[in-house]
């Protein structure tokens, strides 16, 4: 009986060198994420663009992956009415957020869109009061007032985290993105939407591959828009807007 019992004891130690090993091999060390980098490529390769104002520019990451893409959160911001302006002029946004658009002028707003990423019409409203839309749907928003033909701005409702808008220099930096395979978009103020999608890449993130380089762009054109008719905006002024 003694003889039996040391067997099985003999046994436990093997057990346990064999279930550590087992639990070496299978375990994984956690992916680190990584700071992918990127910037707007001069026009003209000469000092007196390079002391040109940037272009609003915004890039994002598409995780090929299934599942990859971490939930965003959906918030509430403002698009201020103000001096026949937006402010901010561009507004990026996780899908499924609130967007007011408080009347901050002494006179009326219409508010409207007609574009892909979100239309809406907010009707004529007067100075003090706020109306709000909800950007449900992914894409890129071109937001006028149906009565200040000068006034506008853009606004991008994105389902992933992994985005940046370019800083003064033309530089972005995309914080916290894992290593992997993602589909690199990039939507720059001024250029068609043909051309931007021509700029649509695959690009693969490692520590190794985290500066994706310049980002070369057309030159920009400037496009009158429409009222939301779909007409040009009359030329004579409204003494009370």
């Amino acid at each position: 009986m003694r003889r039996r019992n040391e067997k099985r004891l003999n046994w436990f130690p093997l057990l346990v060198l064999c279930t550590g090993v087992l639990g070496a091999q299978t375990a994984s060390p956690p992916e680190q994420s990584i700071d992918v980098t990127a910037e707007l490529a001069p026009l003209q390769h000469s000092q007196a663009h390079r002391m040109e104002k940037v272009p609003p520019a915004v890039i994002w990451l598409s995780p090929m992956r299934p599942g990859a893409t971490p939930l965003v959160t959906p918030g509430r911001f403002t698009l201020m009415q103000k001096n026949k302006m937006f402010t901010p002029h561009l507004l990026v946004v996780p899908v499924g957020s609130d967007v007011a658009f408080p009347n901050a002028d002494p006179f009326f707003h219409n508010v409207f869109s007609l574009f892909d990423g979100r239309r809406f019409d907010l009707g004529l409203y007067e100075a003090g009061s706020t109306r709000s839309v909800v950007f449900s749907r992914e894409g890129v928003s071109y937001i006028f007032c149906n009565i200040h033909s000068e006034m506008s701005a853009v606004v991008i409702a994105l389902s992933t985290p992994y985005s940046s808008v370019a800083d003064a220099r033309g530089a972005f930096r995309l914080k916290g993105v894992p290593p992997g395979d993602y589909d690199l978009h990039v939507w720059v103020e001024g250029q068609k939407q043909s051309s931007l999608d021509h700029l649509t890449r695959r690009i693969h993130v490692t520590r190794e591959t985290a500066n994706l380089g310049e980002i070369s762009t057309g030159q920009p054109e400037q496009q009158q828009h429409l009222n939301k008719f779909g007409q040009p905006y009359d030329p004579s002024p409204h003494p009370i807007y």
